[in-house]
C-alpha cells in the first residue's frame, strides 16, 4: 500500500492538533490565573478570598493593604506601618476586628505611635471608643482625669497614665490612642489588657460588585496596579479583564429555535457550514505542511551551525579572581567580531557555566512574548514572566538590540553571575546563545517587584515598608554588595529599581549588565561613567575612576529614600532639590532631617524609629561625601547597619538622638553646601515598574 501524502497526512491530524493546542494553552492559562486562588485559608480564619490575599501570593491577588500573614494560628495583617491580630472576619459584612500586636498580652502599648486607619480603606465601625494612653508625664501636673496604669513596663517610662477619650495633656512627652470596641461593661484599670486585646472592628471599602461579576464568569477576581482597579483574571485570553467570556458550548435542543418541521434553519446551515469548514481544515492542513518543511529546513541549518558555535563554548572558561588584565581587554578577546545568526545551542551546551536555552524554548516559556506576561520594561529589555518545560517559574529579560555593546554586556552579566552565589542576589539560570536570532537572560522570578515600586511606584501604597522591614532591605542589599567587593565586582548600578523583593521582603539584588570585574592589583578603573542619574558617583563623573567607594555613594541615595521615600531625581522638586542626595545634606546640614522622613514611618511620635533613622541618615551622610576617601567601605557600612540593629534590640540608647552632630573633618560639610552633582539637573524622569530591574540601564 502507498504510504499516504505528507499533506494528507498533516491534514488528517489537524483537528487534533487544534485541540491539544488548544487544551495546553487552557492548561497553561495565565501566571495571574494560576497564582491566585479562588479561596485560602488563613490561621483559624478558612475560606478567604479577595479582597485579600496571603503575603506568599504575589500582590495582584489582593486589594492593596489587605494581605495576611498566615504563618502563625492567629493571622495579622499590616496597616499604616502597624501589625494588628485578625481576631474576626466577616466577607459577608466586609468587617473585621483587629488589634494591636504591641498591646497584646500588655496593658499599654509598646510601640509609642497612634493608631492611623488608611481612611481611603478603613472605617471604625460605630460603637467605638478612643482609649488614650500617656508617657513621660511630669508628676507635678497630671491632671486628675489620668488614671495610672499598673504593670505597663516600656523602656524609659516610669509611669504611665491612661484617659478615655483623646485630650493630650501639654507636658506629657508623648501619647497613644488605641481605638476599642468594648464588648461588655464599662473599662477601667482593671481590664485594659482585656479590652485591648479584644481590639475594634472596622470596615474595608471595596466594592464587591466587579469581584462578584468576575466569580459568575468563572474568573478569579484580583488587582490590576495599571489600572489602580479591581479586575478579573482569566484561564483563557485576554486573561485580564472585566469578566471572563464563557464558552456556552453549543445550544441544547431546549433552546434551539426551530421553524417549521425543524428542517429549515438547521438543513441550510449545515449546508453553508459543511463545505466552508472542509475548505478552512484544507487550508490549515496545506498551511501545516508549509510549515513542517520550513521548519525541517531551520533544523539542518541550526545543527551545522551549532558545531562551528560549540568551538566558542569550549575554547570560553570563567575568570579568576586573580586575572591581571583589564575586564575590557578579556571581554573584547572571548568575542569574535559579532555576526547575525539564528542558530542556538542545545540544552546540554554551557556557556561560564551557565545552560544554554534554545530560542524556541523561551518563545514557547512566555507564550510567543505575550504582552500580557509582561512584568517590566527598561532602559536595555522588557522582562516577561515565564514557565520553563520541566516547571520552574522565570522571568526572561529580552534585550533590545543584538549589537556588539549589547552582546558585551550580555556577556559580562552572564560571567559574573555564574560566578557568584550569595542569598542576596539574583540567581541567573541561563541564557540564549550570543548568536542566537535574540539575546535572551532567563532569572529566577522574583514576585514582589522592586523596593522602588514599593517606596515611591505603583504598590508605594500598600504600607507594607515599615520600618523595621525597610532596615532590613538596607542591611540585606549591604550585605550582597560587601560580598561583590570581597569579589572583586564593582556593581555600578546600585538603585532601588534593582534590589528586588520576594514575598516575605527579602533583597535580591539584580542587573549586573554595567558591573566591572576589577584588578585586584590596582585601585581603579579609567572607565566612562555609566549609571542612573541621582545615584552617579560624582568624582567617578569628573574624573572618569571607577572604584568599589563609586557603589557607595550610589548606596548612600538608596538609604536615603528608604527615610524618605522619595525618588532619587525628581524634576517636581524645586531646583536646589531635584537631586535627592543634594537635599538630604542640606537637610542634615540645617538640622531639619525631620522635614527629610517619610512622616509614616513615625519619626516625631516614635523615639525608637526617630533613634535608628537618624543614625542611618548619619551613615549615608557619609556615603555621600564628595571626596571617595572620606566615604565608608561596604564592609563598614554593614558593621554599621547591624550595630544599629542590635543597639536598638538591646534597648537603644537612653538620650534620645534629636539630630546629627557633624564632625570638623567631615571635608565636604566644613564649609558652604555642596555644589548640586553633575546629574541634578537631569530631566529625565523615570517611571518605575516591576522588574524594570532586570532591564534598565
Amino acid at each position: 500500500m502507498n504510504s499516504p501524502s505528507p499533506i494528507f497526512s498533516h491534514l488528517s491530524l489537524t483537528p487534533f492538533l487544534l485541540l491539544l493546542f488548544r487544551i495546553s494553552s487552557a492548561d497553561d492559562g495565565d501566571w495571574l490565573y494560576d497564582s491566585c486562588a479562588t479561596t485560602f485559608n488563613c490561621g483559624f480564619i478558612t475560606e478567604l478570598g479577595y479582597p485579600f490575599r496571603a503575603y506568599t501570593a504575589p500582590a495582584n491577588c489582593s486589594y492593596p493593604g489587605l494581605a495576611l500573614n498566615c504563618q502563625k494560628d492567629i493571622p495579622t495583617i499590616q496597616i499604616m506601618n502597624l501589625t494588628y491580630r485578625l481576631l474576626n472576619l466577616s466577607l459577608a459584612k466586609q468587617t473585621m476586628v483587629i488589634a494591636r500586636e504591641d498591646a497584646v498580652g500588655s496593658v499599654c502599648p509598646q510601640d509609642l505611635v497612634n493608631t492611623t486607619l488608611d481612611n481611603s480603606l478603613f472605617e471604625y465601625s460605630p460603637g467605638y471608643v478612643n482609649l488614650t494612653f500617656f508617657y513621660g508625664c511630669p508628676v507635678w501636673s497630671i491632671p486628675s482625669s489620668l488614671m495610672p496604669v499598673s504593670g505597663c513596663t516600656v523602656p524609659g517610662y516610669k509611669e504611665v497614665y491612661w484617659f478615655l477619650g483623646s485630650v493630650v495633656p501639654f507636658q506629657c512627652k508623648v501619647s497613644v490612642t488605641v481605638p476599642v470596641s468594648p464588648r461588655s461593661g464599662s473599662i477601667n484599670s482593671t481590664n485594659l489588657g482585656q479590652v485591648l486585646g479584644g481590639g475594634v472592628e472596622v470596615t474595608w471599602k471595596v466594592n464587591d460588585s466587579a469581584c462578584s461579576n468576575c466569580k459568575d464568569s468563572k474568573g478569579r477576581c484580583g488587582f490590576d496596579f495599571l489600572s489602580n482597579q479591581t479586575t478579573c483574571f482569566c484561564p483563557n485570553p485576554p486573561y485580564v479583564s472585566a469578566t471572563c467570556a464563557v464558552d456556552a458550548g453549543a445550544p441544547s435542543s431546549e433552546s434551539s429555535p426551530r421553524t417549521g418541521d425543524g428542517s429549515g434553519s438547521d438543513s441550510m446551515s449545515m449546508q453553508i457550514g459543511l463545505p466552508i469548514a472542509g475548505a478552512v481544515i484544507a487550508g490549515i492542513g496545506l498551511g501545516w505542511a508549509i510549515f513542517a518543511c520550513r521548519q525541517k529546513r531551520k533544523r539542518v541549518a541550526a545543527e551545522s551551525a551549532q558545531a562551528a558555535e560549540s568551538k566558542d563554548i569550549v575554547s570560553s572558561a570563567p575568570l579568576t579572581k586573580g586575572l591581571t588584565t583589564t575586564p575590557s581587554t578579556n571581554l573584547s578577546h572571548s568575542i569574535p567580531s559579532y555576526r547575525s545568526s539564528k542558530s542556538e545551542f542545545g540544552k546540554a551546551s554551557t556557556y561560564f557555566g551557565a545552560q544554554i536555552f534554545s530560542y524556541a524554548e523561551l518563545e514557547e516559556a512566555t507564550n510567543y512574548f505575550d504582552p500580557s506576561r509582561e512584568l517590566g520594561d527598561g532602559g536595555f529589555g522588557t522582562v516577561y514572566y515565564g514557565k520553563l518545560q520541566d516547571g520552574r517559574i522565570v522571568a526572561v529579560k529580552r534585550l533590545y538590540e543584538n549589537n556588539f555593546k549589547r552582546v558585551e554586556q550580555f556577556m559580562n552579566e552572564v560571567e559574573i553571575l555564574t560566578r557568584l552565589r550569595h542569598v542576596n542576589l539574583v540567581t541567573l539560570y541561563g541564557c540564549t546563545s550570543k548568536r542566537s536570532r535574540e539575546l535572551l537572560l532567563v532569572y529566577e522570578f522574583i514576585p514582589n517587584g522592586t523596593v522602588a515600586d514599593h517606596l515611591h511606584g505603583r504598590k508605594s501604597n500598600s504600607g507594607l515598608l515599615s520600618w523595621p522591614v525597610r532596615l532590613g532591605i538596607a542591611m540585606e542589599t549591604a550585605e550582597a554588595l560587601a560580598y561583590l567587593h570581597a569579589s572583586d565586582i564593582i556593581h555600578r548600578d546600585v538603585k532601588t529599581n534593582n534590589i528586588l523583593l520576594d514575598n516575605d521582603f527579602h533583597v535580591k539584588v539584580a542587573d549586573f549588565g554595567l558591573s566591572r570585574l576589577f584588578p585586584n592589583d590596582v585601585t581603579h578603573v579609567s572607565t566612562a561613567p555609566q549609571g542612573t542619574p541621582g545615584y552617579v558617583d560624582p568624582e567617578y563623573y569628573q574624573c572618569y575612576q571607577l572604584t568599589e567607594r563609586s557603589d557607595v555613594y550610589s548606596f548612600g541615595v538608596v538609604l536615603i529614600e528608604l527615610i524618605s521615600s522619595k525618588q532619587a531625581v525628581d524634576t517636581n522638586r524645586d531646583r536646589q532639590e531635584i537631586n535627592l542626595a543634594n537635599m538630604a545634606i542640606n537637610k542634615i546640614q540645617n538640622h531639619t532631617l525631620n522635614e527629610l522622613v517619610d512622616p509614616d514611618l513615625g519619626f516625631e511620635t516614635n523615639s525608637s524609629v526617630r533613634r535608628m533613622a537618624t543614625l542611618v541618615a548619619e551613615l549615608a551622610f557619609r556615603c555621600l561625601q564628595m571626596e571617595r576617601d572620606m566615604r565608608p567601605s561596604m564592609e563598614e557600612v554593614l558593621k554599621a547597619l547591624k550595630r544599629i540593629k542590635n543597639e536598638e534590640m538591646n534597648g537603644g540608647q537612653d538620650a534620645e538622638v534629636v539630630d546629627i552632630v557633624i564632625e570638623d573633618d567631615v571635608g565636604l560639610l566644613k564649609g558652604n553646601p555642596p555644589p548640586l552633582s553633575p546629574d541634578s539637573t537631569a530631566t529625565d524622569k523615570r517611571v518605575s515598574n516591576s522588574y524594570t530591574s532586570f532591564s534598565s540601564g
